[in-house]
């Protein structure tokens, strides 16, 4: 990719000092080197620079060139839901926690995005997850997913029972709490902590992880990307699943409905500043190689 960008989104969950804080110190920087800049009509922020474009959050990307989301990987999800029409490119800002799709840290965030907007970045494209949500009267919603697909139960101190089949072939009856559908970049999320392996965005495959399984044979699997993923509800559960999409609702899996996952058309674009080593995102993010005894190893 090599494109001008000329109008910027900035994207961040303002009430966090923090976030706003950056925010406010990009949008100023933006508009002085001459560039448009948009933010949501709804963020109250004191100390804004003047002549920036309000809008209806979810218009933001309508004629974007850039969204820079700021702040952690949730802010960076729900950015990617406002690229998708028109791929517009993201960059993230870390003001999160973990931070694994915000990569720029916020000491360098000037420098980084005055790279970007020369043409100094690298380019990641992102495979998305499709849902489907169909219920038993033909009723059906669909969402994409940069990391995840999940079904989890609805009611506490109560088991959900999960029928997966993978095109078309019944896998397994999965007990427990629910089931997350990650893609590689998801690898790192929810399905993290259900003990899903971590896998490279490169590689383009699902992760299907059982959430607190029933039975410690319940183990998560790895299915190529291309795959076709159906989960039902068993009938004699008695429990509902709610079905969330990127952390956001889709509705609730009921006797007799389906929820149906596969490769998304559309992708996601990452930029990252020069450089950028996901291996050493890894080890900085997982902590891997410190020890109690010493902080030395090069990060």
């Amino acid at each position: 990719m090599n494109k001008s960008f000329s109008r910027i989104a900035l994207v961040g969950k303002v009430e966090d000092a923090r976030v706003a804080d950056s925010l406010a110190l990009l949008a100023a920087h933006l508009l002085a080197r001459g560039l448009a800049v948009a933010i949501s009509r709804d963020m109250d922020l004191a100390g804004l620079p003047q002549g920036l474009d309000r809008r209806p959050v979810r218009e933001l990307g309508q004629d974007a060139d850039l969204i820079v989301a700021i702040g952690g990987d949730g802010t960076m999800l729900f950015a990617a839901q406002l690229a998708l029409a028109r791929n517009v490119p993201l960059l993230g800002v870390n003001r999160g926690r973990l931070g694994f799709l915000t990569d720029v840290l916020p000491d360098e965030m000037i420098a980084s995005v005055d790279a970007v907007l020369e043409g100094r970045y690298e380019t990641d494209r992102r495979d998305l997850l499709a849902a489907t949500l169909a219920q038993a009267d033909a009723t059906s919603v669909t969402g994409r997913g940069l990391n995840d697909v999940v079904a989890q139960r609805q009611e506490s101190g109560r088991m959900v029972e999960l029928e997966v089949r993978i095109d078309g072939s019944f896998v397994n009856t999965h007990g427990g709490d629910g089931l997350v559908v990650a893609s590689s970049t998801g690898s790192t999320a929810y399905a993290l902590s259900c003990g899903g392996p971590i896998i490279h965005p490169a590689l383009g495959a699902v992760v299907i992880a059982p959430i607190s399984p029933h039975t410690l044979s319940d183990r998560p699997i790895v299915v190529q990307r291309e795959c076709r993923i159906e989960i039902r509800l068993v009938a004699r559960s008695g429990a509902r699943a709610q079905v969330t999409c990127d952390g956001v609702r889709l509705g609730d899996l009921e006797a007799g409905a389906r929820l149906e996952i596969g490769p998304a058309a559309e992708r996601i674009t990452l930029l990252h500043p020069k450089g950028h080593d996901y291996f050493r995102l890894l080890r900085s993010k997982l902590h891997w190689g410190r020890s109690g005894r010493t902080d030395s190893e090069e990060y």
